[in-house]
């Protein structure tokens, strides 16, 4: 695993814990030798997590969307900041250039992103892992969510078992060094069951 791309939020959230944790993510994955990947903004958690990293000498790629560059939400001390025309790019560019994906707290945006990296992973085009780094208990409801999902036989146990997750982000680099993606398909047949 050379690169681990980070979601998370443009705010701070309420607990201080939350900054924390973003600041020890960057600072987990440069200490790994690996690269950051992540938006490219200088703002709320993502300002933290590249912070993290720069500080700690490792090696940060921002991808962000021109409207927003012109917001003055840059990031000015990354390795690579590449400016692209849309989200759609933005995505795709980061979903190419790494090999794990991690969110931390967030809003809508970050929601989305892990949501649709692990759905690319449940189709089969990508065998990369996929995690929630659940700080303060952030994600409990979510998870308990996604528990709720396979016990109502909408999601099976190997999709569900895809999202790693864990409390701290040595935890997380660990459980994606050892992630096996499933072996099982997505869909099975009413005649299969």
């Amino acid at each position: 695993m050379k690169s681990v791309c980070v979601f998370c939020g443009s705010n701070y959230g309420t607990s201080e814990a939350y900054s924390q944790a973003a600041w020890d993510m960057g600072k987990s994955i440069a200490e790994a030798g690996q690269t950051l990947v992540y938006g490219g903004a200088n703002v709320g958690l993502m300002g933290m997590v590249a912070d993290g990293a720069i500080d700690a000498g490792g090696k940060v790629i921002g991808i962000l969307p021109k409207a927003l560059q012109e917001k003055e939400l840059a990031h000015t001390g990354l390795s690579e900041l590449h400016i692209v025309s849309s989200m759609h790019e933005r995505k795709a560019m980061m979903a190419e250039r790494s090999d794990a994906f991690v969110a931390l707290p967030g809003g809508a945006g970050t929601m989305e992103e892990i949501f649709e990296v692990w759905t690319w992973g449940q189709l089969g085009l990508h065998q990369k892992p996929c995690g929630l780094l659940n700080i303060h208990g952030f994600y409990d409801h979510l998870i308990e969510f996604l528990d709720h999902q396979t016990t109502e036989g909408f999601m099976k146990r190997e999709m569900r078992n895809m999202v790693q997750v864990a409390e701290k982000p040595e935890a997380i680099l660990q459980l994606f060094r050892t992630y096996v993606p499933p072996s099982t398909p997505k869909w099975i047949r009413k005649s299969e069951t």
